[in-house]
């Protein structure tokens, strides 16, 4: 038994070295992570697309349980599945903003930039195209400061699926991202709620293929080996949780990152421009801390004064280009 856990562990090991040029940049699973979005659920039909705003409500009504009693302690339902070779994080969660002031917002191509940017790997992040041609060109890179050039290019192309009085969604979407991952999905539905407040639905998945299949793997079995995701599978003997492991709990963690960074983006609507910036960065830092068990990356004067200097970057190429 030994000998075999050895012998895993240890090839496990040269997988992950053998991948790991192209993925210590991000820790190897972030990158992944942020390719990622889609369907998820505690049941088969927990991760259909609503289409409307009926059939959104209709699944907070479902949800209304969960809602009201989870483990987060305030109205958030965090699901993961994987199915073949397809893994998906999704949320739905009630928000206080008002459904007319969080759409308006949403649909803007640089508020996505402005959240993605949140995250430790996305590096810079433009807003190009019109129209139908509409798209973010993003870099995934290390947790750690990175210059632009060394990170991932990816393309994002942004789609408004339908913006109407009391029902926004919206997509993200790339065909390719890195070692071979594929159909990559970042999907927001929004409706307005009969009390006040909007109710959201945020869903994150991509494929994976042999190469991306391995990195993760030897990942999870080195560098990634305690860290797990939030949904409860078990308990000890004490009664404590013993929360998913795996690739699933790593699609947990992201989903969780990236509805943080839209709650986080939506929180500073009400400041002056300028303000919001900083307001954005330090919210989605401390909200990230109150789950700093699956959350923890880096400390927050490292992660503040990193993302000040790529914000700084991304601004003075900005007005460089003007």
């Amino acid at each position: 038994m030994l000998i075999a856990a050895i012998t895993a562990f240890a090839a496990a090991k040269a997988r992950a070295d053998r991948f790991r040029s192209a993925w210590s940049f991000c820790s190897l699973w972030p990158v992944m992570a942020w390719l990622a979005i889609a369907s998820v659920g505690l049941g088969p039909a927990a991760s259909a697309w609503a289409q409307d705003a009926a059939a959104l409500r209709a699944r907070q009504v479902e949800l209304s349980a969960a809602l009201a009693d989870n483990n987060f302690g305030r109205p958030l339902v965090l699901e993961s599945m994987q199915q073949g070779d397809r893994l998906s994080g999704e949320i739905h969660a009630v928000i206080a903003q008002p459904f007319a002031v969080a759409a308006a917002a949403l649909q803007s191509q640089q508020a996505w930039c402005d959240i993605l940017m949140l995250h430790l790997n996305v590096k810079h992040c433009l807003a190009q195209g019109q129209g139908s041609d509409r798209r973010l060109q993003i870099a995934i890179g290390r947790k750690h400061d990175q210059p632009v050039a060394d990170a991932f290019a990816l393309g994002l192309g942004y789609r408004i699926l339908a913006s109407q009085s009391d029902y926004l969604a919206l997509r993200l979407e790339a065909a390719d991202g890195p070692l071979g991952t594929r159909d990559f999905r970042i999907a927001l539905e929004l409706a307005p709620l009969p009390a006040g407040g909007s109710f959201l639905h945020l869903s994150y998945s991509y494929r994976y293929g042999l190469a991306a299949r391995l990195a993760l793997q030897g990942y999870l079995a080195t560098l990634g080996r305690d860290k797990v995701g939030f949904s409860v599978v078990g308990r000890t003997a004490d009664g404590s949780p013993i929360h998913i492991e795996g690739l699933r709990g790593a699609v947990e963690r992201n989903t969780l990152r990236y509805y943080l960074a839209v709650e986080a983006y939506l929180g500073a609507l009400a400041l002056p421009p300028a303000q919001r910036p900083e307001r954005r960065l330090q919210a989605w830092f401390d909200a990230t801390e109150r789950h700093a068990r699956q959350l923890h990356e880096l400390e927050r004067d490292d992660y503040l004064a990193m993302k000040r200097r790529e914000l700084a970057r991304l601004a003075a190429g900005s007005a460089a280009a003007n």
